[in-house]
């Protein structure tokens, strides 16, 4: 791609000086369905809505910036999961990419399970009637409380992360006078095609006990050995945002060959094993995302295969899609401040929200695409970059895009896709109030996370 600088000013663009696309796309109105939810529409006079409301109205009586998520998009897609897997298989829906008491409740209305990675996602999960036996409990760094926490509640399984935990939550079970069903994480070498900082299957790096060297070998030796554990199967995850499934079949060939050594060494099949989550959603038209049923059909003949190969019963697959659920659920709408050309290079557009409220694109450099929504316009396009209003020159919302030379101030514009880890990850930086999260649905809209206010703000400063 061509990083030569924009010839003539910000329109009429024919190449990014850095960016996504290499020409504005043939009209700024049409919609991709891709990277937005299944019930987002334009009308004629160009004003968008989802789940039958205009944005107009939704920004009126929930303010900008605010997250609007699609309920029968998210239902469709837990749906789409459960009948991808079947009986056969396990879908933990993973929390950490968003959470929030209606989305369990929608979880369990739905037949998924549920994962979870600290005290309070556990505590969410429990709050809104998720059983205990259905809730996966994962982390690199469980405190001795949250241990005896989830081991009290009766989690379905905690994910062992090193050899410490091990002896851990072995004791704490034993102590309450309980057997703790366990799966041992495994780092299996493998480099997903992803941002360092969401590549989690490498040996360099936090997660997990490394198959190199024998030591996962070891973790189950000492698992095995503790009455307070009842180990089920091993956990692998290579990555996020992943659209390549080569990275899963080595991964799960190596997993299999663990779980034939343990066969061979201890006499025991263990039943399960949990090869993650991770694939990727569409944030750009040039995504190309795999469809559930796809992504089943390739995991379960990957694990079958090699299951034969080593000799050994199938085991029960699990999975955790997070971002893959509810990621093109959710859009991002916020009001423009200023727009500010910059000669021969692009233009900026300024909204009322920023990294406070979707901190991706400056600590992954994520790519987003955005739309005018609140009118029609025929203008010509403009490159632009898609700033907030912090105090930081990396506040960035959509690095390069394309949008029509007559926004001004005042228009609604959108982000899509911004379901996953934008609400989970949003922060008070510069004391932002961070945005609320709003469901639609057949014509009616509810918030389900509030908008937080100056109050919420000042009642944790006690100084």
């Amino acid at each position: 791609m061509s990083r030569s600088a924009h010839p003539a000013g910000p329109r009429h663009a024919d190449v990014l000086p850095e960016g996504h696309w290499t020409a504005p796309p043939a009209d700024l109105n049409a919609l991709d369905a891709k990277v937005w939810s299944r019930t987002v529409d334009r009308a004629e006079d160009g004003v968008v809505s989802v789940g039958g409301i205009e944005v107009a109205r939704l920004a009126e009586e929930f303010g900008t910036p605010a997250y609007f998520l699609d309920e029968d998009d998210f239902r469709a897609r837990c749906r789409a999961w459960r009948d991808a897997f079947g009986t056969e298989a396990d879908v933990f829906y993973a929390g950490k990419a968003f959470l929030s008491r209606a989305i369990v409740r929608w979880l369990q209305e739905e037949g998924l399970n549920l994962d979870v990675c600290s005290a309070g996602e556990l505590t969410t999960a429990l709050a809104a009637g998720m059983p205990a036996e259905r809730i996966a409990y994962h982390g690199n760094n469980k405190s001795p409380e949250e241990i005896e926490r989830a081991v009290e509640a009766g989690v379905g399984r905690i994910v062992l992360d090193s050899f410490q935990e091990i002896v851990r939550v072995a004791h704490t079970a034993e102590r309450l006078g309980k057997r703790q069903r366990v799966q041992i994480r495994v780092t299996v070498g493998v480099e997903a095609h992803t941002h360092e900082f969401i590549a989690t299957a490498h040996e360099d790096q936090k997660f997990g006990i490394a198959l190199a060297g024998g030591q996962a070998a070891e973790a189950v030796r000492r698992a095995l050995k503790l009455d307070g554990l009842e180990l089920i199967g091993i956990h692998s995850h290579i990555g996020s945002q992943i659209f390549d499934m080569a990275g899963f079949e080595v991964s799960a060939r190596r997993v299999v060959q663990l779980l034939a050594e343990v066969r061979d060494e201890h006499g025991v099949e263990l039943p399960e094993i949990d090869l993650g989550g991770g694939l990727g959603i569409a944030y750009t038209s040039d995504d190309d995302p795999r469809e559930p049923h796809e992504i089943a059909k390739a995991l379960s003949e990957i694990v079958t295969r090699e299951c034969e190969s080593a000799g050994l019963a199938t085991p029960r697959i699990s999975v955790e899609p997070g971002r893959a659920i509810v990621g093109p659920t959710a859009f991002t709408l916020y009001r423009v401040g200023t727009v500010k050309p910059l000669e021969g290079l692009r233009t900026y557009v300024s909204v009322d929200g920023g990294m406070s409220d979707n901190i991706r694109t400056a600590l992954y450099d994520a790519e987003y695409t955005v739309a005018l929504v609140s009118r029609r316009s025929d203008a010509e396009p403009m490159l632009v970059r898609v700033v907030g209003k912090h105090c930081e020159s990396g506040d960035i919302v959509v690095k390069d895009a394309f949008l029509p030379a007559d926004l001004a101030p005042g228009d609604l514009i959108a982000v899509p896709a911004t379901g996953a880890y934008c609400r989970s990850m949003a922060s008070n930086y510069n004391h932002a109030l961070r945005p609320p999260v709003v469901a639609v649905k057949d014509g009616e809209a509810r918030v389900i996370v509030r908008r937080e206010t100056e109050e919420d703000l000042l009642r944790l400063d006690v100084g």
